[in-house]
């Protein structure tokens, strides 16, 4: 059986350490848990310690970090290992694992998403055979089909982790929260990996290729270049792509895009389509409202669309497009997810879809 553990630790993207914290918070606070946030700027990571060490564990069983904003990962976490020594950094940090449990999914050996921790994972790096070696020697499992649980080891410098645990199914399946998508040969933006992110995230890929089969219809709003438009395409979807800029020539060869050379918010289909993917340049409310109408009015079955966060109140303005939805939708079964992507930046990923779960 875990241990007690008296911290929640989430990651993030190096300067929304704020909005992670205040998410963590509401969280704690929504759940009726006290405690403090500890969140220096640039660190990418948060740590949010109760007052109650029980408390904690049952704050972490009913956090599900997939769906929260802007935490990537969170994980349930003890007190930080410090002064690990240099000659052995192997026997702190089993000794630390012991209690979490005997069996686990897997082991990520993990770093905050900045400079100085890709240099530690350098270091990370060589010290998994050694710690999966001691771990076993140890009786814990590190690839227990059936565990519930993964085990982390999150560095924070050469002598200094934290040592901890995340629920299968509900946290990220990915090391450090972040999917490893390349860049595909053909796409005409760096965009693209925005949808191909959304998509592993919101619907994953094993169900992607049920609710995009070929002969689906898609409305890209705001196409241009074509980035978003050109993972549908390598779907099999059929796209009407609006935007008053030039598509990817190579695109309009696939036969499977046609043009509209229109205003994406006054544009409305002929029939009702199978998505809706939205990625234009406006406030968060215009662009929520009008995804929002595309799903009430029965436009489209699901959109995805982002919306650009102003530099402050960040967590506000996801508030707001809640309840844009929520008004919107009322009366409507919906579902509704917003996450600050890997591949976003001062911006986040929604996905609004029609129907219960």
């Amino acid at each position: 059986m875990p241990t007690t553990a008296p911290g929640l630790l989430a990651y993030c993207r190096a300067g929304f350490e704020r909005e992670c914290a205040q998410e963590l918070t509401a969280l704690a606070g929504e759940a009726g848990v006290t405690g403090f946030v500890k969140a220096r700027p640039e660190s990418a990571f948060a740590l949010f310690q109760p007052h109650d060490g029980a408390a904690a564990v049952a704050l972490a069983r009913r956090v599900d970090a997939t769906a929260l904003v802007f935490p990537r990962q969170v994980i349930r976490c003890g007190e930080l290992l410090a002064d690990l020594p240099v000659g052995d950094r192997v026997s702190p940090i089993v000794a630390a694992a012991v209690p979490l449990g005997t069996a686990f999914r897997e082991l990520f050996l993990e770093t905050p998403d900045t400079n100085d921790g890709k240099s530690l994972a350098a270091l990370a790096r060589p010290l998994g055979p050694h710690l999966r070696r001691a771990l076993a020697r140890a009786g814990v499992a590190l690839d227990a089909a059936d565990a519930p649980e993964r085990l982390h080891v999150f560095f924070l410098g050469g002598s200094a982790c934290h040592v901890g645990v995340s629920r299968v199914g509900a946290s990220s399946p990915w090391p450090m929260g972040i999917p490893r998508l390349r860049m595909p040969h053909g796409a005409p933006s760096r965009s693209t990996l925005k949808l191909a992110e959304a998509l592993a995230l919101f619907v994953g890929e094993e169900r992607v290729a049920k609710r995009m089969r070929p002969g689906m219809t898609a409305v890209d709003l705001g196409a241009s270049p074509g980035g978003w438009t050109w993972q549908l395409v390598r779907r099999g979807l059929m796209v009407t792509a609006v935007d008053n800029g030039p598509m990817d020539p190579a695109l309009m060869e696939s036969g499977q895009v046609k043009h509209r050379r229109e205003d994406g918010f006054r544009f409305r289909p002929a029939e009702p389509v199978d998505w809706m993917v939205c990625d234009m340049v406006e406030t968060p409310s215009r662009v929520c409202a009008l995804a929002a109408r595309w799903v009430a009015e029965g436009w489209c079955r699901e959109a995805i669309f982002n919306l650009k966060l102003p530099m402050k109140k960040r967590w506000e303005e996801v508030g707001r497009a809640r309840e844009t939805v929520a008004q919107a939708l009322a009366g409507q079964p919906h579902r509704f997810r917003v996450k600050h992507l890997y591949h976003d930046r001062e911006e986040v990923t929604a996905w609004l879809a029609a129907g219960a779960r």
